[in-house]
């Protein structure tokens, strides 16, 4: 079987929701994305075969597969194929892992995986409508809000425990920010800012350094009147995207580029649809059993921060007391959550993460709608 290699990964930096990329087209974005990436790894755009794209409100300008109109805007030749996927918020992941069993299955040797959401211009859930009868009689069907306080009540998750783990978010993205440690993985791109002029949108504008706990605190519940779940923890409505070049080994070696990882394993599952952000729990089992490893052989951690209980659910169950190991440079909560961009953001953070820590293990893992979970294990090479 061919070895999956990753040769770069970068993202554009996170905007805010009606921010500095409120006028920017999720294709036209995209596409600056991949032309960042071309032009990092110099690679000649011929050699890819496949732009694989996770996007999830796959109408109006992300309708049309976005993939195929973001590879045209971009550098890469006519002859390169598009697919968009949708496995909702694992969708970045999901395009990763395919692009990853392609290469090893040996039926392609250079792929670009991408992931893009513009929240702001194509509104969460416009692709969808009422739900089926026959659905609504078989599962207690419940926003995703919803089935975050039920995780905390089940976890017996405090609202002071999940906005101290919130605020720390923000602490740890802003002070990774003023570290420089985001520099090496995002790329400028075109943006405007408040006054609506024209400027290059180079860092994240989602992180908060100057949010307190009492003002977290001061914050009202966003799904039941006497419940845990704010706006404060939960992750972050904005805008984004992010691409990773993936190659074969044979294929890297062949074209004088040095592999930085590699894909080790993936995993995914279904999980109850009202308790729908469990899927984290299962999926870390299974793509660590698939590799070989144990919780202690993994340095770092990224969970993605949907929603502050499913991180902590996640800690508890798995029983890891050492919560350095996760979202070291903070999460979705203050850097946000771009649904379709977050699985392929958090593989360009991980990787640079580990690089800059001498990490070897990294896993990524997130919760899916409707109760899916998936998981990807990498391994830094030397």
């Amino acid at each position: 079987m061919n070895e999956a290699v990753i040769i770069e990964a970068v993202r554009s930096p996170m905007g805010r929701r009606k921010g500095s990329l409120r006028d920017t087209r999720p294709d036209d974005l995209a596409a600056e994305v991949i032309d960042a990436l071309l032009e990092r790894t110099g690679i000649d755009p011929h050699i890819v075969e496949d732009l694989i794209m996770g996007c999830v409100t796959q109408v109006g300008e992300q309708g049309f597969n976005v993939a195929r109109t973001s590879g045209l805007i971009s550098r890469l030749p006519l002859d390169v194929a598009a697919v968009c996927l949708n496995r909702m918020c694992g969708s970045g992941l999901q395009a990763f892992n395919f692009a990853a069993q392609g290469i090893m299955s040996g039926m392609h040797d250079c792929i670009i995986s991408a992931g893009v959401e513009s929240m702001t211009r194509v509104p969460m859930g416009s692709d969808g409508s009422a739900f089926s009868e026959q659905l609504m009689s078989k599962y207690d069907i419940v926003m995703q809000g919803t089935s975050a306080e039920l995780i905390a009540a089940k976890w017996g998750l405090s609202r002071q425990e999940l906005d101290l783990f919130s605020y720390q978010s923000h602490q740890k993205a802003a002070k990774a920010r003023e570290e420089g440690r985001f520099r090496r993985e995002t790329v400028p791109v075109r943006g405007v800012n408040q006054a609506g002029e024209r400027y290059l949108f180079a860092e994240d504008e989602t992180i908060r350094p100057d949010t307190t706990l009492e003002k977290m605190a001061s914050l009202p519940p966003a799904f039941k009147p006497d419940g845990v779940i704010t706006a404060g923890n939960s992750s972050q409505i904005s805008d984004g995207a992010a691409a990773v070049l993936v190659m074969s080994a044979q294929r890297a070696k062949e074209s004088g580029l040095k592999p930085r990882a590699r894909f080790v394993s993936s995993a995914v599952a279904g999980v109850d649809p009202t308790l729908m952000l469990t899927g984290p729990i299962p999926t870390t089992r299974k793509a660590l059993a698939k590799a070989g490893l144990t919780m202690d052989d993994i340095d770092i951690f990224e969970v993605n921060e949907a929603f502050a209980p499913v991180v902590l659910a996640w800690a508890k169950e798995l029983e890891l007391s050492d919560m350095s190991r996760v979202n070291p440079v903070g999460g979705a909560i203050s850097l946000g959550h771009p649904l379709g961009c977050s699985g392929t953001r958090l593989i360009a953070t991980l990787l640079h993460q580990l690089e800059d820590t001498g990490g070897r293990y990294g896993l990524i893992t997130m919760c899916i709608g409707w109760g899916i979970g998936i998981a990807t294990v990498i391994e830094r090479l030397p």
